[in-house]
């Protein structure tokens, strides 16, 4: 079976796991800091906080910022649900803006419509979290535009999208964004086994992220209420959680950091191998990709266009059944039981919808070969006679 995603790991991976498990430290210790030093400043942001997993880093970036109950944050449907738990995790209301059919991305013509009619109703949204869908950036420059024009704060779900860049400059430097959060899961682009960081410019809002990470605790002086007792001492400020990321983790993802560039390199290669056989497949449509960005290419998807429900879980099965492990991302979460208890309908958010119905996930990741790019395509192309 050739799987959607998976993780590549050598012997550079393993021994440097190994020689942190040898180390005096498991837990937190000097591997940490040094992968969050490691990660900004290959992005060009000041500060990086590393925690257990990309939904850890939206959670307490969303409380950084300050969102709570009342709040309203605005996310893409097409995403998995993390990137709009985060905001009810903080009693705040989430609502979606609908995506560009082409590139999977939040459309910014839709969040336009959307802010002018949110200000007229006087229900603007405090926070943005644009979700750069299967490693291509947003746009960000039109985003950022409209969070000073309508006063809300940007942060990027960047989860699929480590090492991408928008109008040459990284992902996560800050530069369109308040806060931009990174997945370190085995399929992503780089791992750490299961991980995230947060990235920001803002010194107070690295600052609130580290303490809330670990249980709303401090040990800086400067931060305490009252006289240190001794250098033992530290202080809960502020309710927080267990949302540590471990130097084992930090290691692995410290020597995967190293491979990024090939890995990406890889990525792009096989997505255009496989560009190149679907420019001759009329009925096959690769997602759009920006010339002004750089994609990471966490994921390879093409929308088939003209299918049914049970033709497109038809379709998937029969692949499968053929060795391809063909997926689907996402269903919209609007769609989802628990959202549309929250009052959220079919016909809310059209193009997540359509995409949904087309949308299937192909193989790609750094050791799958041309050759087996050139056996999916005819695979794909049979059972849909193109």
């Amino acid at each position: 079976m050739i799987p959607y995603g998976r993780q590549h790991l050598d012997e550079d991976d393993i021994e440097a796991v190994l020689e942190t498990l040898k180390s005096d430290w498991l837990t937190q210790g000097p591997v940490v800091p040094k992968f969050e030093e490691a990660l900004s400043s290959y992005c060009g942001a000041n500060y990086g906080v590393a925690v257990n997993s990309a939904t850890s880093a939206l959670h307490i970036a969303c409380l950084a910022l300050g969102v709570g109950e009342g709040d309203r944050v605005w996310t893409s449907p097409n995403s998995f649900v993390a990137s709009s738990n985060c905001a009810l995790y903080c009693g705040a209301t989430v609502d979606f803006v609908d995506i560009d059919l082409q590139t999977g991305n939040m459309c910014m013509k839709a969040l336009k419509r959307k802010l002018e009619y949110a200000q007229s109703i006087n229900k603007p949204p405090k926070v943005v979290i644009p979700v750069h869908f299967a490693g291509q950036p947003c746009d960000m420059e039109r985003l950022h535009a409209l969070a000073k024009q309508f006063g809300f704060y940007v942060i990027e779900d960047a989860s699929h999208a480590v090492g991408a860049k928008y109008k040459g400059a990284f992902v996560g430097s800050g530069q369109y964004a308040d806060i931009c959060v990174f997945s370190f899961h085995p399929v992503k682009i780089i791992t750490t086994m299961e991980g995230g960081m947060a990235l920001t410019n803002n010194s107070e809002w690295a600052e609130k992220m580290r303490m809330l990470r670990s249980h709303g605790i401090t040990n800086n002086p400067e931060m305490m209420t009252e006289e240190s007792h001794g250098p033992w001492y530290y202080q809960q400020i502020s309710l927080g959680f267990n949302y540590r990321m471990t130097d084992v983790e930090a290691a692995l993802g410290l020597s995967q950091l190293g491979k990024l560039e090939a890995f990406l390199e890889k990525r792009n290669a096989l997505a255009a191998h496989y560009d190149k056989f679907f420019s001759e497949c009329p009925s096959i449509t690769p997602l759009k990709q920006s010339s002004d960005s750089y994609s990471s290419y966490h994921l390879y998807v093409v929308r088939v266009g003209s299918l049914t429900n049970k033709q497109h879980a038809s379709l998937v099965t029969r692949l499968r059944e053929q060795g391809v492990f063909a997926h689907v991302h996402y269903v919209p979460i609007h769609m989802q039981p628990y959202y549309k208890n929250l009052g959220f309908k079919i016909g809310h958010f059209p193009n997540a919808e359509t995409y949904y119905q087309q949308a299937i996930t192909l193989p790609l990741f750094p050791e799958l070969t041309f050759e087996q790019v050139e056996l999916v395509v005819d695979k794909l192309a049979a059972e849909i006679g193109s």
